[in-house]
């Protein structure tokens, strides 16, 4: 049994049946750490399980297919010692932060209530859903999915800024700061010219904001002139960044679109203008057609983020980060963020901070909890005692193409005890790649031909089981 698909199976419920079931631990606890690829720490929560037990909270499992197989895939529970975990804490902009976790400018964080409660689960901070002084009208239903199962490889969204009057956002603002002080509480503002931007940043600063972050990327504002129109727009870019530095004295971060060619030319206006800090990227427009998702019968474009964008987001990121001329600058990752991993990588391109959001929207505010765990066990196995360390440590490996190893190759390393004869490898190799596996119909057996291979390891991605591995690297024979 693949332990990840099993556990992607599970429907992650609230006041878990199984959990219930069980009266020595808490099987769905340890079944959400595997889905947050937090696998290795499982043995928190059903140390003292025994089979009957899990037995036991098998049979209370109310998925509508089949239970999950809880017994198999919690079998692993002997502790792994780390000894102390390394604290998580990272200055960005000056400002001192818990750990690197933020919620993004969004749906998930448009009231005091929704942002109190994640402070108190263990977020860091908020970039509080982008006030403005238009009114906000929106429509319905605004969110579409493309679905894997029962999660989200991407979802699709039509909403706006906050609907609330900018007085009220900021008096939450002001209340947020006031109630949880080691918290950052960052105010997203959109104007819609000059005096706008100076206004509504002016305002953030007088509700106690430690920041302000300039949404230049929305990608479905009814009015122009707004959102990505700004983005878009290095001349405007510069411009809005510089007026709303020179009155204030709070960081300013403007927050990029990744709905460009060039993501450089708008990110080096703010660097020039004075910012402290870019966030990027914000969700990327895009076209869903499931007719549930209509409008009174009517599509239109509209932004889209989750799992699916994360290399999107990734390449802008290094983009701006191996940028020498804005060396100075820090980053603030956003986009695709599901697991601990998935914000090492953008931390390991040069981010101080993530912000998660279509992930929240799926699961809650509770991931933080395998966010944090996750990261700070990676962090212990390589013995690892500050965050910064990682700021930015795979940058060197980045190079570009015509730079890369062509001398090379790494063949694909087939493990026949682990295969299952499913033939996929042969089909993809056939008819996609280069010919260069047969496969034995008798005894159900692909074999990989060394004379055809290219090392392009296409039957890797393939392969259901992980029966094909690496070989070593060696020279090509010329």
């Amino acid at each position: 049994m693949h332990i990840h698909e099993e556990a992607a199976r599970c429907l992650l419920c609230e006041d878990a049946p199984c959990t219930k079931a069980c009266k020595t631990g808490d099987p769905a606890r340890a079944i959400r750490a595997i889905r947050f690829d937090n696998a290795q720490n499982i043995w928190r929560w059903v140390e003292k399980c025994s089979d009957a037990d899990l037995e036991q909270a098998e049979q209370a499992c109310i998925h509508y297919d089949r239970p999950i197989r809880i017994r198999e895939l919690l079998s692993a529970r002997e502790p792994k010692a780390h000894g102390k975990l390394p604290a998580l804490d990272i200055d960005f902009c000056g400002i001192h932060c818990e750990n690197p976790f933020f919620l993004a400018s969004s749906a998930i964080c448009t009231n005091y209530e929704m942002v109190a409660r994640s402070f108190e689960m263990g977020w860091a901070g908020v970039f509080y859903k982008t006030i403005c002084k238009q009114e906000i009208r929106e429509v319905s239903p605004r969110f579409d999915a493309v679905k894997e199962g029962t999660s989200f490889a991407g979802f699709r969204n039509m909403e706006q800024l906050s609907e609330n009057p900018h007085e009220v956002d900021f008096d939450i603002l002001r209340r947020l700061k006031k109630d949880y002080p080691t918290k950052v509480v960052i105010a997203s503002v959109m104007g819609q010219f000059e005096e706008e931007w100076i206004e509504l940043a002016k305002m953030a600063e007088d509700a106690g904001c430690d920041a302000v972050e300039l949404n230049f990327s929305c990608p479905q504002m009814r009015l122009t002139g707004m959102g990505s129109d700004v983005g878009q727009n290095p001349e405007l870019v510069t411009f809005y960044t510089a007026y709303v530095k020179r009155n204030v004295k709070i960081p300013v971060i403007p927050k990029m679109t990744p709905n460009i060619t060039q993501i450089n030319n708008p990110a080096m206006g703010a660097f020039f203008a004075g910012a402290d800090a870019i966030s990027a990227i914000n969700t990327i427009k895009s076209v869903t057609m499931s007719p549930e998702s209509e409008v009174s019968g009517k599509q239109t474009l509209s932004g889209y983020s989750g799992r699916a964008v994360k290399p999107i987001a990734l390449r802008f990121i290094l983009e701006m980060t191996k940028n020498t001329l804005m060396k100075n600058i820090q980053f603030s990752g956003i986009g695709g963020i599901d697991t601990w991993r998935d914000a090492l990588e953008f931390m390991q391109l040069g981010c101080r901070n993530v912000q998660v959001c279509t992930a929240v929207m799926q699961y809650g505010y509770r991931i933080i909890e395998d966010l944090i765990l996750g990261l700070q066990t990676y962090m212990a196995e390589r013995n690892i005692k500050q965050l910064e360390d990682i700021v930015g440590e795979q940058l060197p490996n980045f190079v570009l193409p015509s730079d890369l190893d062509r001398e090379t190759i790494v063949y694909p390393k087939m493990d026949h005890e682990k295969c299952i004869g499913c033939g996929r490898c042969y089909i993809s190799c056939q008819d996609g790649g280069h010919q260069a596996i047969t496969f034995d119909k008798e005894t159900r057996q692909p074999h990989i031909v060394g004379t055809k291979c290219v090392g392009c390891h296409l039957c890797r991605l393939i392969c259901p089981t992980g029966a094909i591995g690496l070989a070593k690297r060696i020279n090509k024979k010329h």
